[in-house]
């Protein structure tokens, strides 16, 4: 599947769940909360202005690691790289990791 993301969104790769608790415990997959970071890998062109036809530019770019509220985005399959990515408002995201 080749994903392009249109207007204001975004496609985000989350990063992989803790398999372990700090105690050493093994967690079972439906124990394991999901990360809320994770990696752009595509951003749409911008937010259309419908005043005068103009798109906001986008702050984020391709690579960059962010952080993202919990209910940001919706998840689909990618069959191409066998995961889970994450298509979400650049709005979602609450912090670039720098």
């Amino acid at each position: 599947m080749n994903l392009t993301p249109i207007g204001d969104r975004i496609i985000v790769r989350r990063e992989a769940s803790e398999e372990k608790t700090a105690g050493g415990i093994l967690l079972p997959d439906t124990a394991k909360k999901k990360p809320q970071r994770g990696t752009v890998l595509a951003v749409g062109p911008g937010k259309l202005n419908l005043e005068d036809g103009s798109r906001m530019p986008m702050q984020l770019k391709a690579g960059d690691v962010v952080l993202f509220t919990a209910w940001a985005g919706d998840e689909f399959q990618d069959n191409k790289k066998a995961g889970e990515v994450l298509v979400m408002h650049e709005s979602d995201v609450m912090a670039v990791v720098g």
